[in-house]
């Protein structure tokens, strides 16, 4: 049944480009693509993916697009596909580069909006592989608030060693198993050649697949596209089918994604991810997205909708299983289907079919006893937001798989991620420190980089409970241990992380959501933070001078015109 009553459609936005005498060059411009006078009369579609053949994620999407294209032209409208950038986590890890990889969010919304809005194309769908490229679409779909459909690309299949499924997480942790002479390098070299047997973003429950999660609970994205791995044959017919459905939502008037990103909606969204033990990332990306549809949703929120969400999937990193496995439970829906059950989901929200998500749930397959047990794995979600003296805004840590949810010990301080990568590799620590990289925020940076390097070394070394990390900086989907990032505010903006010193003991309680720095108030304001100097230009200076606080998504623009 569909809900959604369907609006007068005012004129097309494409028609300001064809209609009238001085449009007679552009129609030359059109016709120079081969469009004929029936094609000039039809929508306009926007189809833009990250397409590229600068990592595995990305691969398959230029295939995936021609794919709509050809639904769109089924359905009566004449698609016109254009690709964005992509960077990737996965080459720009633990280098400089890795500052470049927020900052691209901005640049896919930024550049979507220029081509869409200056070609002024009727709809759009949009395709996505990895983790930055996700949010980045959804941003743009729900700033240019047309007709649109949203796909992932989906993950790899995982790769199998020694009778096990295992992920490129297995050799970002056996890096550090090397370092402390647990692991050998021909294992490694195994690893390495087998975690990722082709094309697809990284399969766990990383940032890549829980913002496809995030996609699909919000009803920006086809039903079932989230948890289809990449190389599935059926992802053809379902990104042909997004381009038909582009152009029934162009005909009925939506839902526009204005209409599917609502509080209720974003709220769902968050309990999805806390079910899951999904990525801290989305804490980030989640209030990116409600920025642009003028809603104010930040880390309170995240932790309010975590606090009351049973995590309910046992996914990696913290859990046993991936998104194959999930979905061939049902994906995603299952999930939230779950979740209606036990109370913590709002059934009122809105499909991108124009249903209900409880009449769309309703009779889809639920918990299976292994992927989604019977009973919850704790009564609250998989990510805590911490306060304290140290992060009065809020700071975030993923507790799914930790076995202890208190520690407390004295800080080792590092101005920068690689200052305290060169102290990790040499194994220059000991159990109980607190390592505390500051100066990595979105603008400290800037770019707010990922710090899986750093964490993988640590849990590969076997001290991801035996010491914690602290930061402004922001961690990978596949992180785990005692991590804590997005500390807000940043040590740049003159957050307290900038008045830490060695010795200085740190408290993290995820039971009690604390972050605390046991230092006297008195001796605080005597302390004065000493800023590294920063050598900027290009899109890296541009970046600095707009980014936000991490609290409500590092956005980089004041938000609609609602």
């Amino acid at each position: 049944m569909n809900t959604y009553k369907s609006k007068i459609i005012p004129i097309l936005p494409s028609r300001i480009t064809v209609e009238g005498l001085d449009r007679a060059p552009h129609r030359a411009f059109l016709r120079g693509l081969g469009l004929s006078d029936a094609d000039i009369k039809r929508p306009f579609v926007g189809v833009v993916s990250t397409d590229g053949r600068v990592t595995p994620c990305n691969a398959l999407l230029g295939s995936l697009a021609k794919d709509a294209c050809a639904g769109v032209r089924d359905a009566g409208g004449v698609p016109f596909d254009f690709a964005s950038i992509a960077v990737a986590d996965s080459m720009s890890m633990n280098h400089a580069g890795m500052r470049y990889s927020l900052v691209s969010r901005e640049i896919i919304a930024d550049g979507v909006e220029a081509v869409v809005r200056g070609h002024a194309y009727d709809a759009l769908v949009t395709f996505a592989g990895c983790d930055k490229t996700l949010p980045g679409m959804m941003m743009a779909m729900v700033r240019l608030n047309l007709p649109s459909v949203f796909m992932y690309g989906g993950a790899a299949l995982p790769g199998r060693l020694h009778g096990r499924d295992i992920t490129v997480l297995d050799t970002y942790e056996a890096v550090g198993g090397v370092y402390a002479g647990t692991v050998t390098l021909k294992e490694l070299d195994a690893l390495e050649r087998n975690c990722l047997p082709g094309l697809g973003a990284c399969p766990g429950q990383f940032t890549a697949n829980t913002m496809a999660m995030v996609s699909e609970t919000l009803g920006l994205a086809l039903p079932g596209s989230a948890t289809m791995p990449a190389v599935s044959p059926f992802r053809k017919y379902l990104s042909r089918k997004a381009g038909q459905a582009v152009m029934k939502l162009l005909k009925d008037g939506g839902p526009l994604p204005r209409e599917l990103v609502t509080r209720k909606s974003l709220e769902n969204a968050c309990a999805a991810v806390a079910a899951t033990g999904g990525s801290t990332n989305a804490g980030l990306h989640i209030p990116a997205i409600a920025h642009e549809a003028g809603i104010r949703f930040t880390l309170d929120d995240l932790a309010r909708i975590s606090k009351r969400t049973p995590l309910i999937a046992d996914m990696k990193p913290g859990g046993k299983y991936l998104s194959k496995d999930l979905h061939k439970i049902g994906g995603v829906y299952s999930v939230l289907k779950e979740l209606l059950k036990r109370g913590a989901l709002h059934g009122d929200c809105l499909t991108i079919y124009g249903t209900t998500l409880e009449q769309a749930l309703n009779g889809h397959p639920g918990a299976d006893g292994k992927v989604i047990p019977k009973q919850p794995i704790s009564d609250t979600g998989g990510i805590v937001v911490l306060k304290g003296n140290l992060a009065p805004d809020g700071a975030l840590l993923k507790v799914a798989g930790l076995k202890s949810l208190r520690f407390e010990g004295r800080a080792r301080v590092f101005d920068s991620e690689e200052a305290c990568v060169d102290v990790v590799r040499r194994q220059a620590y000991k159990a109980g420190d607190v390592l505390v990289i500051r100066y990595e925020g979105p603008r400290g940076g800037p770019g707010m980089r990922e710090m899986l390097g750093v964490t993988a070394l640590l849990y590969g070394q076997g001290a991801g409970e035996k010491v914690a990390l602290v930061t402004d900086g922001r961690f990978s989907g596949a992180t785990r241990g005692m991590m804590v990032g997005y500390v807000s505010p940043e040590a740049r903006v003159g957050g307290p992380l900038a008045l830490v010193r060695n010795g200085d003991r740190i408290v993290i309680d995820a039971a009690e959501g604390v972050l605390s720095l046991l230092v006297p108030l008195n001796e605080l304001k005597k302390r004065k933070a000493k800023m590294p100097k920063q050598s900027l230009s290009g899109v890296l200076e541009k970046y600095a001078a707009q980014a936000g606080s991490a609290f409500r998504g590092a956005v980089t623009h004041s938000g609609p015109r609602i």
